[in-house]
């Protein structure tokens, strides 16, 4: 069997984050039909070894998958030009890819520490909590997107929420109530594509709404903290009609009305309208992203309103920085903050698997190159945990992760297991 006949099977588990048992019961059973001995701590990571194990090396991905929705179900896999896409789901090639890449390695019942994290899509939880005593030498994440480079770097990252009271009750005698939805749009990675200009559902909610000095009554967008918003909804009053200013705003009149109507403080909106999303800094010599944050969340509840950001960077002390800022520029807006969800920078470096890998590649890719990517990586996590082991990261094409585009390249899947596979025998 397979990678691409063990990613079909995968996809046929529930793998959202936090839904852990599906995946740990399947790759229990999996793996102790070729004779590994399976580990699981108290964050549902799953370890998968052999007794008395000599593995030099320890491969590892991730099992959780972004669902865009609470109630996500087994996804239909189309196969088209080439490629694997989802019907109108994520595809889950992020990890997926790189979890059947190490089940099949263990149909092959390879002496390799086999690492299957939980909950990275949500903040890297699972490694962060990990437990697990690894004796190998190299780790190899397939947690990466693009066949031809190597990725030995990744950002540090830190999720930023910030809570403000939403009572404020007015009269409704001259206001029209109106609904005000944005969907459909693209969306995509909040940091892989935080530069390729993708709209921010949130942001173009939030000037419709602006500028057309309309009241919200009540807001709710994005689908995750890791994602660039596609879809945003709010009812909101108004003295005027309102006005269409993108092509992918409807607009709804809503006859109902009330004695009252009660509106959230317009801090609300003039932060979501102000607030400088996107990336806030650009290494030219490098072409990447430095530094970026990205508006991904807005709920309103009973009594208060939520706002959810995300921020990366390469280097630890500009995460720092623009924590600050954007904690203090909430703040001054009325909002109460608080952080989650840190981790560091994985600061770039070669090593003796990288040289390996470098010269695998070489023989595959003409120019295959070394990089860092503007994305949390568990190795960031990882390499703290365990200092003394070399990592690096690779995988297959996969394009628009995190959104209902998502696909991943067949040929590609075939060309990295391939040299995968050289790599280990090198090891």
């Amino acid at each position: 069997m397979g990678v691409i006949d063990l990613f079909y099977k995968l996809t046929q588990i529930p793998r959202c984050s936090k839904t852990h048992k599906p995946f740990i019961d399947f790759i229990s059973d999996f793996a102790s039909r070729y004779g590994y001995i399976v580990q699981i701590d108290d964050a549902k990571n799953v370890l998968c070894k052999k007794g008395n194990s000599k593995s030099k090396v320890c491969l590892q991905s991730h099992y959780d998958i972004v669902c865009l929705s609470d109630n996500a179900t087994v996804p239909e896999i189309i196969q088209k030009d080439g490629y694997l896409y989802a019907k109108n789901s994520t595809l889950g090639a992020d990890n997926g890819m790189g979890c059947a890449m190490m089940m099949a390695l263990m149909m092959e019942e390879a002496d390799i520490e086999f690492l299957f994290t939980s909950d990275e899509e949500i903040g890297l939880l699972g490694a962060n909590a990990i437990e697990f005593e690894l004796h190998s030498s190299y780790m190899i994440n397939l947690d990466s997107e693009c066949e031809k480079e190597i990725c030995i770097g990744c950002a540090g990252g830190v999720d930023i929420v910030g809570t403000i009271n939403k009572k404020e009750i007015k009269e409704n005698k001259e206001y029209d109530l109106y609904e005000i939805t944005i969907s459909g749009l693209d969306g995509g990675h909040s940091g892989v594509d935080i530069d390729k200009n993708i709209p921010n559902a949130i942001k173009l909610l939030a000037q419709t709404i602006k500028e057309s000095n309309a009241l919200i009554l009540d807001i709710n967008a994005g689908e995750r903290i890791n994602s660039i918003p596609k879809n945003a909804k709010a009812i909101v009053a108004s003295k005027e009609p309102i006005k269409k200013i993108f092509e992918c705003v409807n607009i709804k009149k809503i006859d109902t009305k009330s004695e009252h109507i009660t509106i959230l403080s317009h801090k609300v909106l003039d932060f979501l309208y102000s607030f400088a999303n996107g990336v806030r800094e650009y290494d030219k010599n490098l072409q990447s992203v430095t530094t970026s944050i990205n508006l991904a969340l807005v709920k309103t509840d009973f009594d208060k309103v939520t706002v959810e950001l995300s921020a990366r960077s390469m280097d630890n002390d500009k995460l720092e920085l623009i924590k600050n800022e954007t904690c203090t520029l909430l703040k001054s807006f009325g909002f109460s903050v608080g952080t989650y969800g840190k981790y560091p920078a994985w600061k770039p470096q070669t090593n003796q698997l990288t040289d390996i890998i470098i010269q695998e590649y070489k023989k595959e890719f003409e120019n295959p190159k070394l990089y860092a990517i503007h994305a949390g990586l568990e190795c960031s996590i990882l390499k703290n945990k365990y200092p003394n082991i070399h990592m690096a990261s690779i995988g297959p094409n996969i394009e628009f992760p995190h959104s209902h585009n998502e696909k991943v390249e067949i040929k590609s899947v075939e060309k990295i297991f391939n040299i995968l596979k050289n790599i280990l025998q090198k090891i």
